[in-house]
């Protein structure tokens, strides 16, 4: 019985390692290609806002982060930048700036999501028809999943 406590405490440990190692690498392992530098830079050359996504914010830590510069136009967005990798990554447009989970959540009624991000270096992403991008002002990357807010960024003025 000695001998058995420290086994399934070693293998356990074991198991809730490979487990968490394979939540973060899968979708490494999984994500596409990253967009064409030519694509990327036909919407940076065309864009109506530009934005950066800094490490920084409130809400961003050591796993869940974001940096780069943000390109908007009416049909496309596009990061020439990093995310974190994780999973089920979403693209909100926000008429409100946030910076953390808390005021993601108090906020969601009030924003639209835009689709899926599925590339951790660059990303281009269509604006769906019918959603102005004007009447917004940031750009919100969120893990669904797992209700994480990953990083933000304004694109024009508070409202």
């Amino acid at each position: 019985m000695h001998r058995l406590i420290p086994a399934l405490a070693s293998h356990g440990t074991t198991l809730l390692l490979g487990f968490a190692l394979g939540i973060y690498l899968l979708p490494i392992l999984t994500a596409p290609d990253s967009p064409a530098t030519t694509s990327l830079t036909q919407v940076q050359q065309s864009a109506r806002y530009t934005a950066t996504l800094r490490r920084d914010l409130k809400g961003s830590d050591p796993l869940h982060w974001g940096e780069g510069k943000l390109y908007v136009k009416d049909d496309t967005i596009a990061l020439m930048g990093k995310l974190a990798p994780g999973p089920d990554y979403r693209l909100y447009l926000s008429p409100h700036f946030v910076d953390d989970r808390t005021g993601f959540l108090r906020h969601k009624a009030d924003m639209v999501q835009i689709g899926h991000i599925r590339t951790f270096n660059d990303f281009l992403v269509d604006v769906p028809q019918g959603i102005d991008v004007s009447k917004f002002n940031t750009v919100i990357v969120w893990c669904e999943s797992f209700g994480q807010f990953i990083t933000a960024a304004q694109y024009q003025g508070l409202r």
